[in-house]
């Protein structure tokens, strides 16, 4: 495995722990940002069935690497999974990734959420590796809420079937997750897409951020290729758009996992469970160490 081009400063590692996200400037060479674009490009021209979106023209892909190899190596080989542990100070595991793909022209935004709520996975130490291929400044670029990830909240996916609007469907899904199912399951990684859930109405609704930015602390940044964004799994996040860009925003995002992440069964989950999850019986409050073969070890302190 390659290392960084330098290391996490210690004051880098507490702006994480304090706010929940930082930018690392610079940490990746030249190699990985090529192989990340390669990666992406390939990703792009051969979607499959995790591959959809919220909005157009945003392209969104569940478990990319899976069947971009470029992708794969840039896990396997490159700092990310280095850097993720330097920060956490501890071994990680990986969880899943994403790709996000918005084409020149004007950039579509994402919207405010929090990503804890999307999956059947809880803990402490879940951070989100963000690295772009192309120039990302503040306008098109993710924001956060400074220090949300210590709030102790889980908040409402803002995509799903509303269950006032399809009270049979919910129900049934409902009805499925008192039985124990799992209600995303592993059909969903030949066909998905975000609103195979529903809304979960035991979660709150997030605030309307936007709509008073002046009420929160936002924190945003200028992006270059070779640098990468950590931000704590809980942070609740967004990303920027309503400009026009000449080239386009190829974005991937790693999930990353320490020891004190365990497996949740969640009404709200809207992303599969990774595929050879399924092939286990996972119980509530296991451990990922307990499935070494899904989520395996990429990086431990020496």
């Amino acid at each position: 495995m390659s290392t960084p081009l330098r290391p996490v400063s210690e004051t880098e590692i507490a702006a994480f722990n304090r706010d929940g996200a930082v930018l690392l400037k610079g940490v990746l060479a030249q190699q990985w940002t090529d192989l990340l674009a390669e990666g992406l490009e390939y990703a792009h021209d051969h979607p499959d069935g995790m591959s959809a979106g919220v909005s157009l023209p945003l392209r969104i892909d569940q478990f990319p690497a899976a069947h971009s190899p470029k992708l794969q190596e840039l896990l396997d080989h490159s700092p990310i999974a280095e850097i993720v542990g330097s920060v956490l100070r501890a071994p990680v595991r990986f969880y899943m990734d994403q790709m996000f793909y918005k084409p020149a022209g004007p950039i579509a935004p994402s919207a405010w959420h929090q990503d804890t709520c999307y999956y059947n996975v809880e803990g402490d130490q879940l951070i989100r590796a963000w690295v772009c291929a192309d120039p990302a400044p503040r306008e098109v670029s993710l924001e956060v809420l400074r220090g949300s990830h210590l709030w102790n909240i889980t908040y409402r996916p803002p995509v799903g079937r509303d269950p006032a609007e399809d009270p049979q469907g919910v129900a049934e899904l409902e009805a499925a997750f008192a039985r124990g199912e799992r209600l995303i399951g592993p059909e969903a990684h030949q066909q998905w897409t975000y609103f195979d859930s529903f809304l979960d109405p035991g979660l709150p609704a997030l605030p309307n951020i936007e709509g008073n930015r002046d009420s929160f602390d936002i924190l945003g940044w200028n992006y270059e290729p070779g640098d990468v964004l950590l931000f704590h799994g809980n942070i609740v996040h967004s990303a920027r758009g309503g400009v026009t860009l000449p080239h386009p925003r190829r974005s991937h995002a790693s999930l990353w996992a320490g020891p004190r992440v365990h497996y949740l069964h969640r009404r709200s989950q809207a992303i599969p469970d990774p595929i050879k999850l399924y092939d286990y019986d996972p119980k509530d409050g296991q451990p990922l160490a307990d499935f070494p073969e899904v989520f395996p070890l990429v990086w431990e302190p020496a």
